[in-house]
C-alpha cells in the first residue's frame, strides 16, 4: 500500500500525478489518494466576497478560520471541484477512481473543537464557532470494500464529527492516519517545492533524509517551525507508527510519485 497526499498550493501538476498514480495501479500497486484545495479555496472565497482569514496558535500553527460560510465554499472546492476533476483525470487514464470526502460512509470521524486558542496581537484569544477538528478514526472496511472491487479511492477533507457535523481538517494529518492504519509502505506527500527546504523558499537548500531517532537533533528541529513543524513530527509519528518511510516531494514534474519512491525529495525514516 502506497498513500499519496497531493497538496493544494498552486503549481501542482495534477495530471502528471494522475497519469503516474494510474500507472502504478495498473502494475498492481494499491493506492490510496489523498488531496488538498487551499489556494483553489482561496480565489473562490475572494470571488464571492467571503476572504480567507487564517488563526495563528499558540505553537505557531497556522489554520484557516472556519465558520459556517466558509465551510461552504471549503465543501464547493474540496468535495467538488477538486476531487472530481482528479477522478476526471484518473478516469482518462483508465482507472475507475472513486472520490469520497471523509463525510461519505462517515469515513473520516473525528471531535470537532469547541473552542479554539490563537494569537493576536501579542495575546492569546479564544474563538468559538469553528468548524475544525482532528480525525481519530478511519472507516477502513469502507476502503477495504473499494479497493476489492477494483476501485481507487481519491479521498478529501471535510472529515465528520461525533454528531454529525462537517469539520474542516488537516489533509496532512488525515494521509498519515491512512498510511498508518494499512501499514503502507510509503507515505508521499507531493506540494510545489522539491521536498523540506532547510532555507524556505531556497530550493537548493533542500534536506534529503530526516533520520527518526534524530529528529530531536538542534539541526532537525530547526526544521520544524509553523506548517513545517506540523508535517515533521506527522511524518515522524507515522514512521513510528509502522509507515516504512515517508517522503517530502516535487509535485510539479513528470511521474512525481515514482521519483518520490525512488528517494528524490526529503525521505524520513
Amino acid at each position: 500500500m502506497i498513500v499519496v497526499k497531493v497538496g493544494g498550493a498552486e503549481g501542482i501538476d495534477y495530471q502528471a500525478v494522475a497519469q503516474d498514480a494510474a500507472a502504478l495501479w495498473k502494475e498492481g500497486v494499491r493506492l490510496l489518494l489523498v488531496h488538498g484545495g487551499s489556494a483553489e479555496t482561496n480565489r473562490v472565497a475572494e470571488a464571492l466576497g467571503h476572504p480567507p482569514r487564517f488563526l495563528t496558535h499558540p505553537g505557531g500553527q497556522v489554520s484557516r478560520l472556519t465558520d459556517p460560510k466558509t465551510l461552504d465554499i471549503f465543501l464547493m472546492v474540496y468535495c467538488g471541484l477538486r476531487n472530481k476533476r482528479l477522478v476526471e483525470l484518473l478516469q482518462k487514464e483508465g482507472v475507475n477512481a472513486i472520490g469520497l470526502s471523509g463525510l461519505d460512509g462517515r469515513l473520516l470521524e473525528g471531535r470537532r473543537k469547541t473552542a479554539v486558542k490563537y494569537v493576536e496581537d501579542g495575546k492569546v484569544k479564544i474563538h468559538r464557532g469553528d468548524y475544525t477538528g482532528t480525525v481519530e478514526r478511519v472507516n477502513r472496511a469502507l476502503l477495504d470494500l473499494l479497493l476489492e472491487a477494483g476501485y481507487l479511492p481519491v479521498i478529501t477533507p471535510p472529515a465528520i464529527s461525533y454528531e454529525g457535523e462537517a469539520i474542516n481538517t488537516d489533509g496532512d494529518q488525515v494521509a498519515a492516519l491512512l498510511a498508518t492504519a494499512y501499514g503502507a509502505e510509503a507515505l508521499v506527500y507531493l506540494s510545489n517545492v522539491p521536498g523540506l527546504l532547510a532555507h524556505y523558499p531556497d530550493e537548493g537548500s533542500l534536506v534529503r533524509e530526516i533520520p527518526v531517532e534524530r529528529v530531536e537533533e538542534p539541526a532537525y528541529l530547526a526544521l520544524a517551525q509553523g506548517r513545517m513543524k506540523r508535517k515533521v513530527m506527522g511524518a515522524v509519528e507515522a514512521v513510528r507508527g509502522g509507515v516504512r518511510r515517508v517522503v517530502f516531494a516535487d509535485g510539479r514534474v513528470e511521474a512525481p510519485i515514482r521519483r518520490a519512491l525512488a528517494g528524490e525529495g526529503t525521505v524520513v525514516r
